[in-house]
């Protein structure tokens, strides 16, 4: 079982394929396994790293705060251990957040970045889900300056997270039951420490400092994060490309994947991303 001890802890991941590398990190509570719609189409053009976060799958799960300078310096840790000097980076949800912590931080590890799904984190209004709100145990406002991560019911918010995810009935009831069989109690634990690192950081301020050309890519139809903010982050980042796909969900890669995964080649493969 591969593993790279970084920051004092051991992280799981996985490579797949020959090429370029490109490291997939994953959105909330998710591990290596939720790139599976990727993994195949990828890995034939790129080397491919997916890993477990701090707290998360088959990584070790260490008390204090997962800052999100912290998550950002697990993956260049990673990167590290297996001599990758730098790497295009596909960060979903929560994962696009520590890749834009990456491409502020260590510019001159990060080759191209793609953003699926993303935002900037904390600090900007936006309309969420009433149920999302609900199984976070909050009401009223949105901009979550009231929001207390130590009353979350962790399992509760991931029910809510996979049904809202998700736009087609099959796709629910086939993840709340691969979450039901797979995901184990004690990954809740690494899950509760990445709600308070979001509810307590952003990178808004910081986008301009992004040198790496950008995908910043978005389901018409996602009803955890409204793609709005998709459109926040391309407008901040210089020179951004930003894409759209009709009616697609915050799971896009998985429900859409054969656009998503064009998008994301086609992009990766372009000698100047430009503008859309």
């Amino acid at each position: 079982m591969p593993r790279a001890a970084v920051n004092g802890i051991h992280i799981f991941y996985e490579v797949h394929g020959t090429g370029e590398p490109l490291i997939l990190i994953a959105g909330m509570g998710a591990d290596h396994r939720s790139w599976f719609c990727q993994m195949g189409a990828f890995g034939k053009h790129y080397r491919v790293i997916t890993l477990d976060g701090r707290g998360i799958g088959k990584t070790d799960r260490p008390p204090g705060l997962y800052s999100f300078k912290t998550l950002a310096d697990d993956v260049v840790g990673v990167m590290d251990h297996l001599k990758i000097e730098k790497a295009h980076l596909l960060g979903e949800s929560l994962g696009g957040i520590i890749a834009q912590e990456i491409a502020i931080a260590f510019p001159h590890r990060v080759d191209k970045l793609i953003l699926a799904s993303s935002s900037v984190g904390r600090g900007v209004a936006m309309q969420v889900h009433p149920a999302l709100m609900k199984a976070y145990g909050r009401q009223g406002s949105s901009t979550e300056t009231d929001f207390d991560s130590s009353k979350v019911d962790v399992g509760k918010a991931m029910r809510a997270m996979i049904s809202l995810s998700f736009n087609s009935r099959i796709y629910r009831v086939a993840m709340s039951l691969m979450a039901t069989l797979y995901v184990r109690p004690s990954a809740f634990k690494g899950m509760a420490e990445q709600i308070k690192a979001i509810s307590t950081h952003s990178t808004l301020d910081r986008l301009h400092l992004i040198k790496s050309p950008t995908l910043v890519i978005t389901g018409t139809g996602d009803r955890i994060v409204p793609p709005g903010m998709s459109e926040l982050l391309a407008s901040r980042i210089p020179n951004a490309r930003l894409v759209k796909i009709d009616g697609g969900s915050h799971a896009v890669r998985v429900e859409m994947r054969k656009r998503f995964n064009r998008e994301v080649l086609g992009f990766l493969a372009s000698a100047q991303p430009g503008q859309r």
